[in-house]
């Protein structure tokens, strides 16, 4: 019951994988050119941050590894 009345006064609202990354590059000061460098392509780059491609698993790993962003942020998973 207490699960099912926090889910509908206090929900938390779900964030994409791409909204995560926006968000995580904006707070740290990270533009699209710094993304590029780190993935190693320009294109990929501007291909994610418009919502054409998704993250690959080991572009996942990358930030995680090098930016500190949580990995399950980036898989879209929820984490309890």
């Amino acid at each position: 019951m207490v699960a099912a009345y926090e889910d509908k006064h206090y929900a938390i609202p779900k964030v994409s994988g791409l909204e995560a990354l926006k968000f995580c590059m904006e707070q740290n000061g990270k533009t699209q050119s710094d993304l590029a460098n780190l993935l190693g392509s320009r294109s990929r780059a501007s291909e994610i941050l418009s919502g054409r491609r998704p993250l690959t698993l080991d572009q996942i790993r990358t930030l995680a590894r090098d930016w500190r962003i949580p990995a399950a942020a980036l898989l879209e998973v929820e984490v309890a």
